[in-house]
């Protein structure tokens, strides 16, 4: 992994530039950008961390407004889902979990491209549908923010209330994973040197992305960023196959 180090941390910035301009958060790009360097049961222990530190940089950063019915109405079901997705990963073999986290960003990516208007109703059935099911998502897959980013869309929330409420509710849906996935066994203690430069990444790549959203349009950029995520999942799911992109990237 040493060797790959370099690329890592450019990537895992990359992921957090564009989790912020998105909206979706960064682990849509950096569960399967980590998923080229270790196992996925590792990624997913690595990813909550990450996250948890994310989030508190988008708090800080973006702190001045959310909307608390939809932290208590998102939040709430997204939390209970995500430690039921978590239990559940130790029973799904990771293969399977890869190719089921490759078809989710190529579906949801493909879908939010042309359906460039898609929304849900901005209702409580909604709502806690839309949490529940970023919740197991996140839980099983390690992402579940395209699915909570898609349920925020429809209450019309202004960028900085839309992050702020985003990154609250993700920091209860990391820290509740990241007890089910330390008991798990994710969590490795040969890879905790990367908190402590996953957190700058974070810090830094939430900076920047508020820097951006707030100078450009945020549909182009959205629509970039769908298009690397649709890239990234048949990446993702061609490696799960014997194919020459099956070996780009060698697994510490």
């Amino acid at each position: 992994m040493i060797d790959y180090l370099p690329y890592f941390i450019l990537l895992a910035l990359l992921a957090e530039i564009f989790g912020t301009i998105g909206g979706f958060g960064s682990s849509l790009f950096f569960v399967p950008i980590a998923g080229f360097f270790f196992d996925f049961h590792s990624v997913l222990g690595i990813t909550a961390l990450f996250h948890l530190s994310s989030n508190i940089s988008k708090i800080a950063l973006f702190r001045h407004g959310f909307d608390k019915k939809l932290v208590i109405n998102i939040g709430i079901p997204a939390v209970l889902f995500v430690i039921l997705g978590s239990f559940l990963s130790k029973y799904v073999d990771s293969k399977l979990l890869e190719i089921c986290l490759a078809v989710f960003l190529i579906t949801i990516s493909s879908l939010l491209m042309i359906f460039k208007n898609l929304k849900l109703k901005p209702t409580l059935v909604n709502s806690l549908t839309g949490g529940a099911l970023s919740g197991i998502t996140a839980g099983l897959l390690g992402t579940g923010g395209a699915i909570r980013g898609l349920t925020l869309a429809a209450f019309n929330l202004n960028v900085e209330v839309f992050i702020a409420t985003s990154a609250i509710i993700d920091l209860g849906i990391d820290f509740s994973r990241s007890v089910v996935y330390f008991s798990n066994g994710y969590m490795h203690r040969h890879d905790m040197y990367l908190i402590p430069i996953l957190m700058v990444v974070s810090i830094l790549g939430s900076f920047i992305g508020k820097k951006i959203v707030t100078r450009f349009s945020q549909n182009q950029f959205k629509y970039i960023v769908l298009s690397l995520i649709l890239i990234v999942g048949i990446i993702t799911l061609l490696q799960q196959f014997p194919t020459p992109f099956s070996n780009i990237f060698a697994k510490s």
